[in-house]
């Protein structure tokens, strides 16, 4: 439980915040911060301070904030004001992560903030959570652009939150039972989100056997459960698969899982247009090629994205570089390999899903 006091009855004195390597983090409080009367920097590991955060510089500071950087890089120096400015600002890049950042600091602007996307519809965590607290957050969508309103300054009432399952924590599970023969398995009480169920969807239509059921609604974000049979079979027709354009944004954390799901497709899988995954917590696009490489697969690698042929995968030694999806993609990779796998120092997945090794252990039937 915690007992809020509304936005102006807290203060925090000017302070450090580490943000460790999760670049969210780091643009959520950038958001949140940039509407106090303090000054905060906020800092991040090696890899973070690596990582460009000019995307959420520049609105927040056309908004009246005043944040200073590292050439556009962590730390940030965020001197924040009650008195910030709503703008219409229109996303250079499709990021939920910079869509949220700037609602954030809306709670505490003057006027209508809106927002739009036109890369393709991102996820809408953040405004669903703003409507639970209260908030007046709008969402409209037609076909190629979706737009993002809130009015501020917001007074946020307090309510319960029931924090569903995390579909993308989720996604390795649903990836090893589908590539895994006579595999049986039922995920219950997860996040059924239509922004966030779209590697279900890219599962399903290269062949898994996977059933959707929404049994229920917590805290303004659907939940149920995902029911996976194991066996792979290839739609009708099909000899490759393509990923590109509007779908990456709604696939992006899932892109390098899906690359080792695309080694066992007939003709393989393309990923295209996904330069974003260069600025995760690694460059997951080298890093995804390098260890199915490690794997034996044949793989081309593109500035944005990657091809990978149909193949046999051979046990190897892999090398995540602190990068928790892609210590648990491979792991999934490992399963379906010949010959024993090593993921070496990944203990890095507790960033994300401590539990991930020994749930895996309790499901696997050898």
């Amino acid at each position: 439980m915690i007992e809020g006091a509304g936005p102006r009855g807290l203060r925090v004195p000017a302070t450090d915040l580490d943000c460790g390597n999760s670049g969210s983090t780091m643009r959520m409080l950038a958001g949140v911060l940039s509407g106090q009367d303090f000054e905060t920097t906020l800092t991040g590991d090696q890899s973070l301070s690596a990582r460009p955060m000019s995307r959420v510089i520049e609105p927040l500071e056309l908004m009246g904030a005043r944040v200073r950087s590292n050439d556009g890089r962590p730390p940030l120096k965020i001197a924040g004001t009650s008195t910030l400015t709503a703008i219409n600002y229109d996303l250079p890049v499709p990021s939920a992560q910079v869509k949220s950042c700037i609602l954030l600091a809306a709670l505490h602007a003057s006027g209508r903030t809106v927002i739009t996307e036109r890369q393709g519809v991102l996820r809408d965590h953040t405004e669903r959570m703003l409507q639970w607290f209260g908030s007046s957050a709008t969402r409209t969508t037609d076909n190629t652009t979706c737009t993002v309103s809130i009015n501020g300054p917001v007074h946020l009432s307090a309510r319960e939150v029931d924090v569903p399952g995390d579909v993308s924590s989720a996604a390795f599970f649903v990836a090893a039972a589908s590539l895994l023969p006579d595999s049986d398995l039922r995920v219950e009480g997860v996040g059924l989100n239509p922004t966030r169920i779209g590697f279900i969807q890219q599962m399903r239509s290269m062949g898994a056997q996977i059933e959707v059921g929404v049994e229920t609604e917590r805290s303004n974000e659907p939940v149920g459960s995902i029911r996976v049979q194991g066996g792979m079979k290839n739609p009708s027709g099909m000899e490759s698969h393509s990923i590109a354009g509007n779908l990456i944004s709604q696939l992006i954390d899932e892109l390098p899982l899906l690359a080792v799901v695309g080694t066992q497709m007939p003709g393989g899988i393309e990923i295209r247009n996904a330069s974003e995954l260069r600025f995760k917590e690694s460059d997951r696009i080298a890093l995804t090629v390098r260890n199915l490489r490690a794997m034996g697969a044949n793989v081309e690698e593109f500035d944005d994205g990657l091809r990978v042929n149909c193949g046999q995968l051979q046990g190897a030694r892999i090398e995540p570089h602190g990068d928790h999806r892609i210590a648990m993609a491979f792991t999934v990779a490992a399963l379906i390999a010949e010959g024993t796998s090593e993921v070496v120092n990944s203990d890095c997945v507790g960033v994300s899903f401590p539990e991930f090794f020994s749930l895996l252990e309790s499901i696997i039937e050898r």
